[in-house]
């Protein structure tokens, strides 16, 4: 079983620090989001290329940003570092082994009501917009656009056991849900009685639905294909190559 290892402190570092650059370009990126995405990536049966995975998570602010050749290399070094340590986290065989090993630590802003409320005067938000600053909502925001991007990199299960997918996906949404509405308290209700639970319960949750997510992904695997042989003829039959010789004399003559 390959062992759960993360990212480092320094390879979070510098995934924050391109994140920012992008982020000063107009480019939705901040760290949790391109970690939400990078996951949804990393979760689906196959792996799209690299630059395909970096131009939807900036679009055209990546080749403004990284336009140098050395630039674009640190880059994708940086990224696909991340994409690869979440992949490793997410090795079907280990989540198979030990489905109660808790692997993934996604990259989240931590929001206080202190710091929702400064954000708040400072953007003059709304209550409801102000109540929508959660922890956990950013990341979830780019996983399901990582989900919806590489959608073809998923297996297609039709109608089977797609139930089970969605309640995974459901999981994940709650992180999304503002503090107080109506629909988190719904959920909480559903999934965790009269207890409830608490922010960090959500996204250990969410975290748990993702690896069960992977393991529906390899589950549900297409078949390969079936490769059929057919009769060798014998050696006084026509050749089925045509040519009106015995097969002998043509292509079985070897």
């Amino acid at each position: 079983m390959k062992p759960a290892v993360d990212s480092s402190d320094a390879e979070i570092e510098a995934l924050s620090a391109a994140c920012e650059r992008l982020v000063n370009f107009g480019a939705r990126c901040t760290p949790e989001y391109a970690d939400g995405l990078l996951t949804a990536v990393a979760t689906g049966l196959t792996l799209p290329p690299l630059p395909e995975v970096l131009r939807t998570l900036a679009g055209d602010e990546f080749e403004r940003v990284f336009a140098d050749p050395d630039d674009v290399a640190s880059a994708e070094r940086v990224f696909g570092g991340r994409l690869a340590v979440l992949r490793g986290l997410l090795d079907a065989e280990s989540l198979d082994e030990r489905p109660d090993e808790l692997r993934l630590a996604p990259i989240m802003e931590v929001w206080t009501d202190e710091g929702r409320a400064e954000v708040a005067a400072a953007a003059t938000l709304s209550p409801e917009e102000a109540a929508g600053l959660v922890t956990g909502a950013g990341w979830a925001d780019g996983f399901f656009a990582g989900v919806q991007a590489f959608a073809a990199h998923w297996p297609d299960a039709g109608d089977e056991d797609t139930e089970l997918l969605h309640n995974l996906m459901q999981q994940v949404h709650a992180l999304r849900l503002p503090e107080g509405s109506a629909e988190l308290a719904q959920h909480l209700q559903i999934v965790y009685g009269k207890d409830g639970a608490d922010r960090d319960q959500l996204i250990d949750s969410a975290c748990f639905a993702i690896q069960d997510m992977r393991l529906w992904c390899v589950d549900h695997a297409p078949l390969p294909e079936t490769r059929r042989v057919g009769k060798t003829p014998g050696r006084n039959d026509p050749c089925p190559c045509g040519s009106g010789k015995k097969y002998k004399k043509c292509h079985g003559a070897a």
